[in-house]
């Protein structure tokens, strides 16, 4: 049954943009790999890790804007637009992230002992 499915490369055939070399300090919109499962990393720097590529992914919309507007670099107002979606979307994402991690204390500290 393997036969019937066809062989196709998708990671050779993905498309680079722009964003996959991460102009100036907007990092690359594709996904790292992930890291090794043995590795163990605490609640504290997992969270400090979220918060400052929260910040980079805020910054990044403003300086791609100053860019475009100055004509310095590559930069067009399709790729502001498109940091300005990802930025907001990491902010909704962080708030939910945020909202949850406080229902689970709650819910924690109404554990009766």
């Amino acid at each position: 049954m393997s036969s019937f499915y066809p062989k196709i490369d998708l990671a050779g055939r993905i498309q680079n943009s722009r964003l996959d070399m991460g102009i100036q300090s907007m990092p690359s919109a594709r996904l790292d790999e992930l890291s090794a499962p043995g590795e163990i990393k605490s609640f504290k720097g997992v969270m400090s890790g979220l918060v400052e590529n929260l910040n980079q992914e805020i910054n990044a919309p403003d300086q791609l804007l100053k860019d475009a507007m100055s004509g310095n670099g590559d930069v067009d107002i399709h790729d502001v637009m498109t940091a300005m979606a990802k930025a907001e979307l990491s902010v909704n994402v962080a708030t939910q992230i945020t909202t949850k991690v406080i229902q689970a204390y709650d819910k924690i500290m109404q554990i009766q002992v």
